[in-house]
């Protein structure tokens, strides 16, 4: 026993490698995922998560100390799957405004058209209501979107010599004119196919970049 507890005593002492560390973190987001979709935000039990990750509550509650800590680093998880980075523009191109918007807006929707994002949006559109701690992340999320959108608009601005005095302005016109046409497509459990997306996106952008004068 005592050599046992000395073990256990040593290896609590001791820094866990980066690559467990990863891991546990991405073990502990997806089963708190799994968690909420189930079990709605307001019933998510920490307790059940602790037992399905097979950690301790030390090991959660230090890197989440409350319930909507752990639902806003499942938010960021998701905000780095929607990166713009790799849908804006090919490095290996020069910066194209309409092809850019087009690609991330497309990228955006086809995300959180399906699976676990569409899961996590219904749950934040449903509970948020009742738990405004959900409209907090929800908004946290759009604000890096626009600021992400703003970037790229005002490097296009000066890539092809086209003033662009309110980039944030456009931007957020630009995020929530897509929440807005997400949101209606998710309350009327509407099925959208890639093609229907695809040409709302194009009338979309067209319509803002017909105004792109006047920005």
């Amino acid at each position: 026993m005592a050599a046992s507890l000395a073990g256990r005593s040593g290896r609590s002492r001791g820094r866990p490698k980066p690559g467990d560390v990863a891991a546990i973190e991405s073990r502990l987001l997806e089963i708190a995922l799994q968690e909420f979709l189930q079990h709605g935000y307001g019933e998510a039990s920490m307790t059940r998560i602790v037992e399905a990750a097979g950690v301790s509550k030390t090991t959660l509650y230090s890197r989440y100390p409350a319930k909507d800590q752990l639902f806003r680093a499942i938010i960021y998880q998701q905000i780095d799957k929607l990166a713009p980075s790799a849908v804006l523009q090919s490095s290996a191109e020069p910066l194209d405004l309409a092809r850019g918007l087009k690609s991330y807006a497309n990228h955006m929707l086809e995300l959180n058209l399906q699976g676990d994002f569409l899961g996590v949006n219904r749950l934040i559109y449903s509970e948020s209501h009742r738990f405004p701690e959900l409209g907090v992340a929800s908004a946290e999320r759009t604000d890096l979107g626009i600021r992400r959108i703003s970037s790229f608009i005002r490097d296009c601005a000066a890539a092809d010599g086209l003033p662009c005095s309110d980039p944030d302005a456009v931007a957020e016109v630009f995020i929530l004119v897509i929440r807005g046409w997400f949101i209606n497509v998710m309350l009327v459990n509407q099925a959208v196919s890639a093609a229907q997306r695809e040409r709302w996106v194009e009338r979309m952008v067209h319509t803002l970049l017909s105004g792109r004068e006047h920005w």
